[in-house]
């Protein structure tokens, strides 16, 4: 029986995904890369911001974006996690090259906050109304969008104020979160936080062509920082 004449089209086809795999192969061994884990869709919100007006989790799509969460009237309880956001929105201005992907920064109060108390509480922060924001949940809604859908937790004491953990969260520009950081380490939060935007700037900028292959690898085969 003759052998069956394999089809030019199927050789060609076979060539390309050969030059690509090995390409892949190429490209992770000799140019190594990590990523973030894609570890769930953020959830969708609309807030109140310092300034009164309505921020929405679509306003911070094609951005990465760093939320906390606390509330107006934390004072020194809050002391370190403002002084986080503050490092990392200077670090990654200074350090990390994220091309005309914006940084942003969110603080998400859990606290029932006026306006007034919650532009307050942003300026002694630092925060500038603009690329660091605080805004503020609607109090029927902020368990299911700060505890179910970012995981922070919190609750009310007897006296109002509220007990919590310290909760710092990337999002990237799809709505993914990719980073969430609440347990101190030897490294400080804002250490670990740069250096995962950093890791995810390289990944935005170079995860185009072939190397896109090399990328979605990199997800497949668990290479994270």
């Amino acid at each position: 029986m003759p052998a069956r004449l394999v089809p030019r089209w199927a050789r060609w086809v076979a060539a390309v995904v050969g030059v690509l795999l090995v390409a892949v192969m190429a490209f992770a061994i000799f140019e190594p890369i990590q990523v973030l884990p894609r570890m769930q869709l953020a959830p969708g919100f609309a807030l109140t911001d310092q300034n009164g007006a309505i921020l929405t989790s679509e306003d911070t799509r094609g951005s990465v974006t760093l939320y906390t969460f606390a509330w107006a009237g934390c004072g020194d309880e809050c002391a370190e996690i403002n002084r986080t956001m503050a490092a990392v929105r200077e670090r990654v201005a200074d350090e990390v090259d994220l091309g005309d992907t914006e940084f942003r920064l969110v603080t998400v109060s859990f606290g029932a906050d006026e306006v007034p108390a919650l532009a307050e509480a942003a300026e002694a922060s630092g925060a500038d109304g603009d690329i660091w924001r605080w805004a503020v949940a609607d109090p029927a809604l902020a368990k299911t969008v700060i505890g179910a859908g970012f995981g922070a937790f919190y609750e009310t004491r007897s006296d109002g104020t509220f007990r919590f953990d310290p909760t710092f969260v990337l999002v990237d520009g799809w709505g993914v979160i990719r980073g969430d950081y609440r347990y101190a380490t030897l490294a400080g939060t804002d250490d670990r936080v740069v250096r995962h935007v950093d890791v995810l700037a390289q990944e935005l900028r170079n995860s185009s062509g072939v190397a896109s292959l090399a990328y979605e690898a990199a997800h497949l085969f668990l290479c994270y920082p």
